[in-house]
């Protein structure tokens, strides 16, 4: 068991960025990513209802399923593809160790 884990964000260039984030903490993947500078706005406050942290997951470990809430929100964004998750939804566990994502274009 780890204290730390690894994922990768996948830049507009092509190239990816390694993010450390600590698994003890009990934060998401959107405060993760908040906290390491990317510009997520988040203005659900992580509650499944805005959309605004969409990402499509590249590879890595396999998730659990979106739960109904999440799937909902995905749903009804104009961009979906068959990794679109949203990051406030997946906790930063070592589970996550691994996972290779690419921020989805906002909107809203």
């Amino acid at each position: 068991m780890t204290d730390e884990v690894r994922v990768y964000v996948e830049e507009p260039t092509g190239q990816r960025t390694e993010v450390v984030g600590p698994t003890d903490m009990g934060l998401n993947l959107m405060e993760l990513l908040k906290a390491s500078g990317y510009d997520i706005q988040a203005t659900c406050g992580g509650m499944a209802l805005c959309g605004t942290c969409h990402i499509e997951v590249l590879g890595g470990p396999e998730l659990d399923e979106p739960g109904d809430d999440e799937m909902a929100m995905l749903e009804s964004l104009p961009i979906l593809s068959p990794g679109s998750r949203l990051s406030c939804q997946l906790r930063i566990t070592e589970r996550l160790d691994g996972l290779i994502l690419r921020l989805m274009p906002q909107t809203a």
